[in-house]
C-alpha cells in the first residue's frame, strides 16, 4: 500500500485504482477507505484514490490536531495524484472537501453528499451541547461512551446503539474515536462556513438523499445556495447510507462534464 507524508510529517495510507482523470473520495466519521463498492463502479471512467484520514486506519497521527492538518493531508493526496483531481466527500468528509476546495488550487471539481450541516435547520445549541460532551468524554479516555453519543448524535436509536457495543467490531470504532473530535472540529458550529464556501471557485455538486432525515436535507441545500454556482440534486429513495450504484453514475456525469 502507498504511503504518502503530509506537511507535518504524518504517514498517510492510500490506494488506487482505474484509469483516467483522477478522483479523490474523502470519508466520512469512523469510516477510512469505506467506498470501495463506490470505488469500483468509478474505476470505469477514473482513476480513484481513497486514503485513510490521519488517525484512522493505516494512516498516522500526530498531535495536536488542526483542521489545517487535514487539508494538507487532501492537498497531498492530490499531489500523489498528478497535483489535479476531482474530491468527492461524504458526510462530514464532505465539510471536509469543502474547506479544502476553498484553498487547494489543485481541486477541480467537488462533489458533497449531505455535508452534516444540522445547524442550518436550526438546532445550534444541540450541537455545541454534543460537541461539549463529546469533547469532554474523550478527555476522560471513554471512548465507546463517545462513539455512543455520536451514533445516538447520527439517529441511531439508542437500544441499536447498545446492541452495537456487544458486537466484535465495536473495539475498532473505539480504536478510532479520537477522531471524531477531529470531524467535530472540520463542521465547527455546525453551520456552513460561508466565508469559505463563497472562494469556492471550481464547478460543485451537492447531493442528498430523498429518504434522509429533513435537517441533512436542508443542510445539502444551504450549502448548495452558499457555494458559487453549484448544482443541488436529490437522490429519490437514498439515505445517509447512499447504495453505490445509485450515486455512482452521478457523480461520473458530474465529473465528466
Amino acid at each position: 500500500m502507498p504511503v504518502l507524508t503530509s506537511t507535518d510529517g504524518t504517514r498517510i495510507a492510500y490506494e488506487y485504482g482505474g484509469a483516467g482523470p483522477a478522483l479523490v473520495l474523502v470519508d466520512g466519521a469512523l469510516c477510512h477507505r469505506s467506498a470501495r463498492p463506490l470505488a469500483a463502479l468509478l474505476e470505469r471512467d477514473f482513476t480513484v484514490y481513497a486514503y485513510d484520514r490521519r488517525g484512522r486506519g493505516d494512516s498516522g497521527d500526530t498531535p495536536p490536531y488542526a483542521v489545517d492538518r487535514e487539508v494538507e493531508d487532501l492537498r497531498a493526496v492530490v499531489a500523489a495524484a498528478g497535483g489535479r483531481a476531482a474530491v468527492h466527500g461524504t458526510s462530514s468528509g464532505a465539510a471536509l472537501v469543502l474547506r479544502s476546495a476553498a484553498a487547494e488550487p489543485g481541486i477541480t471539481r467537488i462533489s458533497l453528499y449531505e455535508p452534516p450541516f444540522v445547524a442550518e435547520a436550526g438546532p445550534a445549541a444541540e450541537a455545541k451541547e454534543y460537541s461539549a460532551r463529546l469533547h469532554e468524554l474523550l478527555a476522560a479516555g471513554r471512548r465507546g461512551d463517545a462513539v455512543a453519543l455520536f451514533m445516538t448524535h447520527a439517529g441511531v436509536p439508542a437500544q441499536a446503539v447498545a446492541g452495537m457495543r456487544t458486537q466484535p467490531h465495536w473495539p475498532a470504532f473505539e480504536a478510532i474515536a479520537p477522531t471524531l473530535g477531529y470531524d467535530d472540529a472540520v463542521l465547527a458550529d455546525g453551520s456552513v462556513p460561508r466565508d469559505l464556501a463563497r472562494r469556492v471557485g471550481v464547478p460543485a455538486l451537492v447531493l442528498a438523499g430523498g429518504a434522509s432525515p429533513p435537517v441533512l436535507q436542508q443542510a445539502a441545500r444551504a450549502a448548495a445556495e452558499v457555494l458559487p454556482g453549484a448544482v443541488h440534486r436529490v437522490l429519490e429513495g437514498q439515505t445517509h447510507d447512499v447504495a453505490a450504484e445509485a450515486l455512482a453514475p452521478v457523480l461520473a456525469e458530474f465529473f465528466l462534464g
